[in-house]
């Protein structure tokens, strides 16, 4: 997404600082008490897996559920490396830093403006996600639109969960609404 230098031909998984990356997680909890306070949503802390995969990393997860159900979902999971798991909606999913290696070099400051970019492009509706049925197989897709940027990704589907998505509407292309905000007060001195 353009906040990695390109990987080498040839890279080593050396990490010499990985904790550089606390302040991306100490962002994303600012963040996430920033949302809080700001719009009509439910808090769940917990440990989750943070991917599909059977061997997934449990990690603690805060997940904001607006009060609307139009609204998609956010979460976030602090990773041990240290680091962050964004999931937005259904399935858009954002691993931050991506890779963290030395050769990579991903610069944490960069990770954090890129964090609250993609929140803000969701919490203000910019995300749409579909499930695209093929010759072979289904596809996810998904669309985040916000103030400077616009990623489209696209993703092969487990058929199981291609029904079930189906199911729940999301056959034709979904748009998350934006998410309510909580009445300003108007009470304080």
């Amino acid at each position: 997404m353009g906040r990695a230098k390109p990987r080498p031909n040839r890279y080593t998984t050396r990490v010499t600082d990985p904790g550089r990356y606390h302040v991306v997680q100490e962002a994303a909890e600012t963040l996430l008490d920033e949302l809080t306070e700001a719009y009509v949503v439910g808090r769940r802390e917990g440990k989750e897996p943070i991917g599909p995969e059977p061997d997934a990393e449990i990690a603690p997860t805060i997940r904001l559920i607006p009060r609307t159900p139009a609204a998609g979902p956010l979460s976030i999971a602090l990773t041990e490396f240290p680091g962050v798991v964004l999931r937005l909606g259904r399935w858009f999913y954002e691993p931050l830093p991506e890779c963290g290696c030395d050769d990579c070099d991903e610069d944490p400051e960069e990770l954090v403006i890129e964090l609250r970019r993609l929140v803000v492009a969701h919490v203000e509706g910019g995300l749409w996600e579909r499930v695209r049925r093929g010759l072979t197989r289904s596809w996810l897709e998904t669309r985040l639109i916000g103030p400077g940027l616009k990623i489209s990704r696209r993703a092969p589907i487990d058929p199981a969960e291609a029904r079930a998505a189906r199911r729940e509407g999301f056959a034709a292309p979904v748009r998350w609404a934006p998410w309510p905000r909580r009445p300003q007060r108007t009470d304080l001195p």
